[in-house]
């Protein structure tokens, strides 16, 4: 236990959110945290139920003279991102998160921190919890896998929440208030193959990328960070042909909202030309820590001789996933022309690997223009369908369009320029909030995000800011006070 954290203030957010940590919550695995709240939600007396798909609703009463509020649903999502380090061992199925106060962040022990959104969490229950703060009536949704397809958002039912304004508590930057985001896509892509006999008078390598900083695939892309798996079958697309190399096995990304940090291949090399593949090996090195010093400064392309595979890839199907994933769209595919610095549309080439029957992809498109996200869909469709691999399309969610005219956005700029003598910025953000889901579902809500400041999520560098959570939590003390009357 870090002992440190509890001494934070806020004590009562803080304390919410270590508890969140000791609880393994991984998406799709959050039967723990659904009991946690729902014991929590009972254990102070509140209306508490669960609905058929596992989302978390606690009702808590307006205080004394404030019944005539707009009632305030305060959300966030209780999965979190499982992500960590190569060289640390840890079941995010079973074993808590050690997170620790590090200067002026609270990070993780060579894992994700789970502030996203474990924060907005907290301080939903914390609001819950108090009985010294003045608020009209609150409603906390707690909804399950956000991370992994936004199940929980996407079976909220209409009629189970009584509210006429929502608060997402899942923003990651303070001082901005979001009012837009994105919606998304998955691509699943598949390329059959059997498989062959190894060749007589080769070596086999393996050929690994890491040490790339990776991050949200929607609120990160912007950045111009690597992607390993581009990195891989750029040099595979270049080594293939001219030194002969077969490839017996991929693995590179693992989660298709995260920037793949790392890729791997076992590949087969004549043993006359593997002099050249290991020459070959050490130019992309040095071409790709130009290209990405400052992006990337602890890149590592490394490859070593390892034990002969089993058998390789039929090379007509390697050569068509070659080209297609090195050939597939990836990063910022255009920004947007209303909100300028606003990503538009993008693409994460998130995962690619091999199981002895298939080269499967997966890919998270994004948009907030509807038939940008189509006609990108339309494209990765062509080049995959070309190479002769099967693609379909999952996992749609629209986006939220924004309401500059929303009362709650209104007094929020006014408390905050009250207290902090700033009006904070307006934003729309490119990544998939579940505002656009909930929005479907309840169409009445006038919504709006916000939060402290977390750096890195959806990595195992994942912090958040000690002194934006403070802020944070006054702000929203502060508006909830504030809420307009029915």
């Amino acid at each position: 236990m870090n002992k440190e954290i509890f001494k934070l203030d806020p004590q009562r957010l803080w304390k919410h959110f270590y508890s969140l940590t000791q609880i393994p919550r991984p998406s799709k695995h959050e039967k723990a945290a659904i009991d946690f709240m729902v014991n929590f939600g009972k254990q102070n007396g509140l209306e508490t139920i669960v609905d058929e798909v596992g989302n978390v609703i606690i009702r808590k009463p307006a205080t004394p003279g404030m019944e005539n509020r707009m009632g305030v649903v305060l959300q966030g999502h209780i999965d979190m991102v499982p992500q960590k380090n190569s060289d640390k061992a840890h079941d995010f199925t079973k074993d808590p998160i050690e997170a620790y106060v590090d200067g002026e962040w609270v990070t993780a022990n060579g894992t994700t921190l789970g502030a996203d959104n474990g924060i907005g969490v907290a301080a939903a229950m914390a609001v819950l919890e108090a009985k010294d703060l003045v608020h009209g009536p609150i409603e906390g949704l707690f909804t399950i896998d956000e991370e992994t397809g936004m199940t929980g958002a996407f079976g909220l039912k209409q009629g189970l929440l009584k509210g006429d304004i929502l608060m997402n508590l899942d923003s990651e930057d303070e001082g901005e208030l979001y009012v837009g985001c994105a919606g998304g896509l998955d691509a699943n892509i598949k390329f059959e193959y059997k498989t062959a006999a190894v060749p007589s008078g080769v070596n086999a390598y393996r050929v690994a990328i890491t040490g790339l900083k990776g991050g949200h695939s929607g609120m990160d892309i912007i950045l111009g960070r690597a992607n390993s798996i581009k990195l891989l079958f750029r040099f595979l697309y270049n080594v293939e042909s001219t030194l002969d190399v077969k490839v017996a096995s991929i693995d590179g990304g693992s989660l298709r909202n995260a920037l793949p940090r790392e890729a791997f291949a076992v590949v087969v090399v004549p043993t006359a030309n593997s002099a050249k593949f290991e020459k070959a090996a050490a130019e992309y090195l040095n071409i790709y820590k130009a290209e990405f010093a400052v992006t990337e400064p602890n890149l590592a392309f490394v490859v070593e001789k390892t034990d002969m595979p089993a058998s390789i890839i039929d090379p007509k199907v390697q050569a068509n996933a070659i080209r297609a994933f090195f050939g597939c769209p990836n990063g910022v595919i255009r920004m947007s022309d209303t909100m300028p610095g606003l990503v538009e549309t993008s693409n994460n080439l998130a995962r690619v690997y091999s199981d002895g029957a298939a080269i499967h992809g997966q890919c998270l498109m994004r948009s907030s223009v509807e038939t940008s996200k189509d006609a990108l869909a339309e494209k990765m469709a062509a080049i995959f369908e070309l190479a002769g691999a099967d693609i379909n399309f999952t996992g749609g969610y629209p986006g939220w369009k924004p309401n500059p005219s929303s009362p709650i956005l209104k007094v929020m700029q006014n408390v905050y320029k009250a207290k902090y003598g700033k009006i904070p910025e307006i934003k729309a953000i490119h990544a998939g909030l579940e505002c656009g889901l909930l929005g479907g579902a309840y169409p009445n809500w006038d919504m709006i995000s916000f939060g402290p400041t977390i750096r890195y999520p959806h990595s195992p560098d994942e912090k958040v800011n000690i002194a934006t959570v403070l802020k944070f939590w006054d702000f929203l003390v502060e508006v909830l006070r504030n809420v307009p009357t029915k």
